[in-house]
């Protein structure tokens, strides 16, 4: 008896929407209908504009032309991020898509340098990036498939509209064979037995079908929550932002082809430039800045002139407590958010994607499975939340309350303790090196350059018994 899913539901469009959608399409190949829900009358929030490198292979993967897909989506290169101002003030550092130097007998390159630091050598890890100095220069070439150099083989991401990426994306699911249907959903049916979603009604009397159905429906998580009461893990007693404010203002200079992120009085700035016009955004906690100062603190630090209005969003920062309950699965915001100062929303969106293709069901929907991509998942989610904790919480910063409290955070005592990174620092200051990664966390070369922006790597016994006399 075959027992494969026929009929998939997709419920919100968006850019999660339509990258599940166009990667779905392709996985299935035409053996299971995929219909996709939209409403006319829920905006997306689209501002999530900046990505990491493996958006590049998302794309290929799907068989996109990237000329056409830059084309498309007003899209720029990046080639990291640029922190300014948050260790100490009017100071930078660059963290970038790329390696600094090669090993030498194994050994990683950071080793050497900071050794060589304790005599006369003044050159910093940003010295040895091809991809910094790119930066530097505010210049971008794509990286050559058969480099002459190791040092010259380096990652790349975009900045780019959500918007026209959603369209974008939406073509291409539905020339591969995706039904979209605008709607907006008025109730959702569970079994009396199971409590699977059967089916979802529409304000207009349609009935929609399906066996397997995919929430994209954003912070409202209208399956996962409000229909499956999943929960969700509040983690504002660590990430404290809480409210975001975003304009898009007349682009002024070239694009760079890099992110910028600002740390101002209770949180952070973005610039994000594409081609016709920059993103602008500050991201910031409401329990150490009202909206006012808020909005005066932004209109006072761009460039630009205001393209429209600018639109508040707030926001819980957390994770649903399952991404994949019995029958429904949750992509992008309705299965958590974590601030984009890394530029991992859209990430998160195609690993969630890659787990749920990995364990794909059938109608047995078998539990096993189900348990491992919710184990997956939240521990990709852990290490990341811990990641934007590390920038905060080694930041010298005290200036304002925000700061002083970031500095003052509680330490808790449970296994993914978020301070795990700065209490190993004891660990890094010996043998200069951090905490061991696990499966999706960021690598051990970008906490590395975090850690030496923040100078919480001290230089005097870096693998000093380890590495030949120079």
């Amino acid at each position: 008896m075959n027992n494969n899913i026929k009929k998939i539901v997709i419920v919100g469009g968006g850019t999660a929407g339509w990258m599940a959608a166009a990667s779905l399409a392709k996985y299935v190949n035409n053996s299971a209908e995929i219909c996709l829900i939209e409403s006319s009358d829920i905006a997306t929030v689209g501002v999530g504009e900046a990505t990491i490198p493996n958006i590049v292979q998302f794309n290929r993967n799907l068989g996109i032309d990237e000329t056409a897909f830059i084309k498309a989506t007003q899209a720029t290169f990046k080639l990291g991020i640029q922190f300014e101002n948050w260790h100490p003030q009017n100071k930078q550092f660059f963290h970038p898509f790329a390696d600094y130097g090669l090993k030498i007998d194994q050994v990683d390159f950071h080793h050497y340098l900071y050794r060589a630091q304790q005599t006369e050598c003044s050159s910093q890890l940003a010295d040895f990036s091809f991809a910094c100095q790119l930066a530097k220069q505010y210049k971008f070439a794509q990286p050559h498939a058969n480099p002459s150099t190791p040092l010259a083989d380096y990652a790349y991401a975009y900045h780019f509209d959500a918007g026209l990426y959603g369209q974008f994306l939406k073509k291409h699911s539905i020339n591969a064979g995706v039904n979209h249907l605008i709607g907006t959903i008025e109730q959702v049916n569970l079994h009396p037995d199971t409590g699977f979603i059967n089916n979802v009604a529409l304000t207009d009397g349609q009935i929609v079908e399906g066996e397997f159905f995919i929430d994209c429906s954003g912070f409202e998580g209208l399956l996962i929550e409000k229909a499956l009461h999943t929960g969700y893990e509040d983690w504002s007693h660590w990430l404290f932002c809480d409210s975001a404010l975003a304009v898009q203002t007349t682009r002024v200079n070239p694009p760079e082809p890099f992110t910028r992120s600002i740390a101002q009085s209770a949180g952070w700035q973005w610039h994000i430039p594409l081609q016709h016009r920059s993103g602008n955004g500050y991201i910031y906690s409401s329990r150490f800045e009202s909206d006012e100062q808020a909005k005066a603190l932004l209109q006072t630090n761009i460039n630009g002139e205001p393209l429209g209005e600018i639109r508040k969003i707030t926001f819980k920062p957390g994770r649903r407590k399952q991404i994949w309950h019995k029958n429904c699965f949750a992509l992008g915001l309705a299965s958590g958010f974590l601030e984009p100062l890394e530029s991992t929303s859209i990430s998160l969106v195609q690993t969630a994607i890659a787990k749920l293709l990995t364990f794909f069901p059938d109608c047995s929907f078998n539990q096993a499975d189900i348990n491992e991509v919710n184990r997956l998942h939240n521990l990709e989610l852990e290490n990341i939340r811990d990641f934007l904790i590390l920038h905060y919480k080694l930041s010298a910063r005290c200036d304002t309350p925000f700061w002083q409290a970031c500095q003052n955070m509680a330490q808790q005592s449970h296994c993914h303790n978020p301070h795990n990174y700065t209490r190993s620092r004891s660990r890094c200051s010996g043998v200069g090196r951090a905490p061991s990664p696990q499966s999706h966390s960021p690598s051990m070369l970008v906490r590395i350059q975090v850690l030496a922006a923040f100078e919480h790597i001290e230089r005097r016994r870096v693998y000093a018994l380890y590495l030949p006399r120079i």
